[in-house]
């Protein structure tokens, strides 16, 4: 089973096991921040577990019907999850603004210890899917890091609770928290759509690329150029190069040197179509006044 798939799997699990005790620990302390969570931490374990299934799918080898294999599986993961925590934030703030105005008593005692256990099943799990470089398990450690920051804030708060009696915290934290994480998931799902629509990837600069292919010997120019993702891990490019009549000649070392240029830049599938300068069709012969650069 690959790396990938074990840090799901077991994020999964630790989820499910701890949204149960949540559940149970928000109904006896009367805190609207942990019946919250337990409420966002049900949609998250769902999630985690369609992305265990998906992340098991996407290592299928390549077939007939899909040449690329399955790895965009790992990429529909990624948007399911990161729409399920956009709708959960959502129904979070939506329960929380009525205790602006009715605050309520919460076992503030109770509060710090789930907390405490909180942040531990979270953090075991937001550092497990950290470790990983798919989009769809950086969607997924956001999830686990908003649980994260939610219990630290729910622990500071049960804290503040006890000893001063403020009420009022309960739902403050529960906004403020999500708000912040809701944020930061937009910004994943951003990415995740221009990958579905073939978008270059944030951490590939188009620009560089063509530089550096440009500055090899022998290319002079370069055109209908392509460079998209899989799944946000797994990056492809496409290209004509156009090349000298002496490199054309020999060309094998130069498509190597091509290859490694774009291995620097994080791009290992790679379709390059070499040219000569001119282009012919039939006797006639008309030099390429344009490349694209």
């Amino acid at each position: 089973m690959p790396d990938r798939e074990k840090r799901v799997r077991l994020a999964a699990f630790l989820n499910i096991a701890f949204t149960v005790l949540e559940l149970f620990g928000g109904i006896w302390t009367n805190s609207l921040a942990i019946l919250s969570d337990a409420l966002h931490d049900f949609g998250d374990s769902i999630a985690l577990l369609v992305s265990w299934l998906f992340e098991r799918a996407a290592h299928r080898q390549p077939d007939s019907n899909r040449t690329f294999g399955y790895q965009r599986l790992s990429l529909f993961s990624a948007l399911f999850s990161a729409s399920i925590l956009i709708g959960g934030s959502i129904v979070i703030i939506i329960q929380a603004i009525p205790r602006f105005f009715n605050p309520e008593l919460v076992n503030a005692f109770g509060m710090v210890g789930i907390a405490v256990i909180g942040i531990i099943f979270n953090g075991a799990g937001f550092f497990l899917l950290k470790k990983g470089e798919s989009l769809n398990e950086k969607v997924l450690s956001w999830h686990l890091l908003e649980d994260v920051m939610g219990w630290v804030g729910i622990l500071v708060g049960g804290v503040i609770i006890y000893f001063w009696k403020i009420y009022l915290l309960d739902p403050i934290l529960t906004i403020a928290l999500t708000a912040f994480i809701l944020y930061n998931v937009t910004k994943n799902l951003k990415e995740a759509i221009n990958i579905l629509m073939q978008g270059v990837p944030k951490h590939i600069n188009i620009e560089a690329v063509k530089q550096d292919i440009q500055a090899i010997n022998g290319v002079i120019g370069l055109h209908d150029i392509h460079i998209w993702s899989l799944e946000g891990e797994t990056d492809v490019f496409t290209a004509h190069v156009v090349l000298d009549d002496e490199t054309l000649r020999s060309p094998e070392i130069t498509k190597q040197k091509i290859k490694e240029t774009l291995q620097k830049h994080h791009i290992e599938h790679s379709t390059i179509e070499l040219e000569s300068k001119y282009k012919c069709s039939g006797m006639v012969c008309e030099e390429q006044h344009k490349y694209h650069k």
